[in-house]
């Protein structure tokens, strides 16, 4: 049977990049690899403050930075399954893991961590930013649609972008600033595959920057009074 080039052509180039994946059948290991990676990172985080020089120090205790273990763990999976679900869970579980891990050992291995508001502030949000950024870190790795990847990207590094924006509007800390403006630039530009990736998912961080600081440092601010 003879087959149209055309046609063939256009299902080749469709297979590169929707072709199906099975689902992941081993989820309660990863479930458990995300969470036990999370609990490392939050004791880690938590004993690494000091550790660091001069502005950096502050990206020890940084939001952005432990979101980036959600998108590291949405990335991992990428090629092992399509189930947003099970990426969402895997994000999920990756942050609460690092809050869990961070406020317990500042429990158990420092002086107490006090008051339970920031505890559970960061548990509610942690459910919020894993998952989301766990299918960001998939996208980023396997988006079946370009913007997919301009998206994720651009998120990331607005991530940083709001941090910045909040250590220099907010706080008056420019070194610090600085530290997580060049993060912002700087991952779009690192694991982005072409120039117009970078180029676009730049474009994506620069309003996302804007947008995620007058959200969540707005709400943040609201609670903390």
């Amino acid at each position: 049977m003879r087959i149209d080039p055309v046609y063939s052509r256009g299902m080749a180039a469709t297979d590169a990049i929707t072709s199906p994946r099975p689902r992941w059948e081993n989820a309660p290991g990863a479930a458990v690899l995300c969470l036990g990676a999370g609990l490392v990172g939050g004791i880690l985080t938590n004993m690494s403050q000091g550790w660091l020089p001069g502005a950096w120090n502050n990206l020890a205790n940084s939001g952005a930075v432990w979101t980036m273990l959600a998108f590291a763990a949405g990335a991992a999976l990428a090629n092992r399954t399509d189930d947003h679900r099970v990426l969402a869970a895997a994000g999920a579980l990756a942050e609460i893991g690092l809050v869990v891990g961070y406020y317990g050992y500042a429990e158990f291995g420092r002086d107490g961590l006090g008051s339970l508001t920031f505890p559970l502030l960061w548990l509610a949000l942690a459910c919020v930013a894993g998952p989301l950024f766990g299918i960001a870190g998939a996208w980023s790795r396997r988006g079946t649609q370009p913007w997919r990847r301009y998206v994720a990207l651009g998120a990331l590094g607005g991530l940083f972008g709001s941090e910045g924006l909040h250590y220099w509007l907010g706080l008056g800390y420019a070194p610090q600033a600085v530290a997580c403006g060049a993060l912002a630039c700087g991952l779009p530009l690192l694991l982005g595959r072409t120039w117009k990736e970078r180029g676009l998912s730049l474009a994506v961080a620069a309003p996302a920057s804007f947008l995620t600081y007058q959200i969540l440092y707005g709400f943040l601010n609201a609670v903390s009074g």
